[in-house]
């Protein structure tokens, strides 16, 4: 079964860091483009971030640019999202997502993804 299971979601003050993690069971990642999205209570889901999948290119929306860095670490089957300078408005639950393909968007034509982790980001 082929399985995405996001972890590292919490609570945390303005200006604060969170790490968010992507894991795969039943498949291996190494093999797929992994894209982070979210989606704010009323809002739509929103396409984040995206790497490749040789990790050679990487896709942030303009409003986490300079805050957020993806990475992947192939051997652990598993992509991060590093978090930095956190802003309320970056509170939303935040969804991994994978698709078998060599480079990646931020449109939320994925095949396969995770169950998401909330993010909140408030005094």
């Amino acid at each position: 079964q082929l399985q995405l299971v996001e972890s590292g979601g919490g609570l945390v003050q303005p200006g604060g860091s969170l790490r968010l993690s992507c894991a795969a069971s039943g498949f291996t990642l190494e093999n797929y483009a992994i894209g982070w999205f979210r989606q704010a209570p009323g809002k739509e889901r929103e396409g984040v971030s995206c790497i490749s999948r040789s990790g050679g290119m990487k896709s942030y929306a303009d409003s986490v640019k300079g805050r957020f860095t993806i990475s992947r670490d192939n051997a652990k089957n598993t992509v991060y999202l590093q978090m930095n300078s956190l802003k309320p408005e970056d509170t939303a639950v935040y969804y991994c997502a994978a698709v078998r393909v060599l480079m990646c968007n931020l449109r939320p034509g994925y095949d396969y993804w995770g169950q998401g982790t909330q993010v909140t980001v408030s005094s």
